[in-house]
Order: C-alpha cells, then sequence, then structure tokens
C-alpha cells in the first residue's frame, strides 16, 4: 500500500477547502474531504496498465473526481506514477497534452509518500477532462 497526498488550490496559490477529492481504479475507490488547508490524502495500491479492446496500452493511473463549491460540474483528472516513465511516455492519454499539461498529471516522490497537488486554475494548472 502506497500514500498519495496533496492539495487542492486555486488560481492565486491558496488552498481550497471543504472540497471532495474522490480516487479510485477498478474496484479501489476512496473519498477523502479536504481540510482547511485544502490538504487530501489516500492510502492506495498501484493499479497494473490497463489493455484496451483496441490494442492502446494506458500506463498505471488513478482516477481523480474532484467537486468544490462554486463548480458547476464535477472535475476530472489523472493521477501517474513517477517510476512509470516509460509507459507514460506511450500513454495515449498523456499524449494528447502538450508537456507543460502532462507533468500536471504525473504524482512527484516526495520521501515515502506521493505528492499529487490539483491547480484549479492559473499558472501550473492541472489538466482536466470532460467525458
Amino acid at each position: 500500500t502506497s500514500r498519495l497526498e496533496g492539495q487542492v488550490l486555486d488560481g492565486a496559490g491558496q488552498p481550497v477547502p471543504d472540497c471532495l477529492v474522490e480516487l479510485w481504479h477498478g474496484e479501489q475507490f476512496g473519498r477523502c474531504r479536504a481540510d482547511a488547508e485544502g490538504a487530501f490524502h489516500f492510502n492506495f495500491r498501484k493499479p497494473a496498465a490497463v489493455r484496451h479492446a483496441d490494442g492502446l496500452v494506458r500506463a498505471p493511473h488513478l482516477n481523480v473526481t474532484l467537486f468544490a463549491r462554486g463548480l458547476l460540474r464535477h472535475l476530472a483528472t489523472f493521477v501517474y506514477f513517477p517510476d512509470e516513465e516509460e509507459a507514460n511516455r506511450l500513454d495515449p492519454v498523456l499524449e494528447l497534452l502538450e508537456p507543460g499539461a502532462r507533468e500536471t498529471l504525473i504524482a512527484r516522490r516526495d520521501g515515502e509518500v506521493l505528492r499529487f497537488d490539483i491547480r484549479l486554475q492559473g499558472e501550473g494548472e492541472t489538466a482536466f477532462f470532460t467525458f
């Protein structure tokens, strides 16, 4: 089991309190309310790569959904793993993004935990997807 920690930040880099972050993949599901500092955390098992029926292979990743006051719709994104460089390089979703946006989806190692901050807008804005 690994730990993922992060913070939800607005366009000015200020914490967004009271939002709800969901993390899921397959049968794994977790929900965490961000605290007054916008902080959240999860314990999870790293998933395997996923091969789709069309033959494309997605790098190991977790799905992230964010609900927050002031958002008309929830936001959806992914978190990828920093130790999967080759798989990330070939991932068809990451390939759709410009290099700067791609980096917003890859967690970074911070000691024993993975760090994944979610920026709602502005510099370093997290890449979000609509489904």
